[in-house]
């Protein structure tokens, strides 16, 4: 169950970080496209939702960061963030759901629990 845990740390881990690299080209695309126009508005409209996009990127992102590294150090409370993280998850199809359905299959078993709990 160790090699589990493990693995699921490393693939939330890599995860949060596609979603921030994901998010940050876009972020740079759309906010890129609005500087090239030149124009005032165009520069206005595409800052501000390059601005959400970037924020969307950090609010999804980080807490999959956070919950893989607190696997990976066996942390108890990173459990808890991962059932929840992988019950989001589930809605993500294809790979989310898959992410989804491991995350709870690993982290319901009574061995996981115990090994978490330190």
């Amino acid at each position: 169950m160790e090699k589990h845990i493990q693995i699921l740390g490393i693939l939330y881990i890599i995860s949060g970080i596609l979603t921030l690299m994901a998010c940050g080209v876009a972020f740079l695309l759309v906010g890129g496209s609005g500087l090239v126009s030149g124009d005032e508005t165009a520069i206005l409209a595409t800052g501000a939702v390059s601005l959400v996009i970037g924020m969307v990127g950090l609010i999804l992102g980080l807490p999959d960061i956070i919950a893989g590294w607190g696997l990976l150090q066996r942390k108890s409370w990173s459990r808890i963030l991962t059932i929840i993280l992988g019950v989001l998850n589930l809605f993500a199809f294809p790979i989310g759901t898959a992410l989804g359905i491991y995350s709870l299959w690993v982290l319901f078993k009574p061995e996981a629990e115990s090994l978490l709990r330190i």
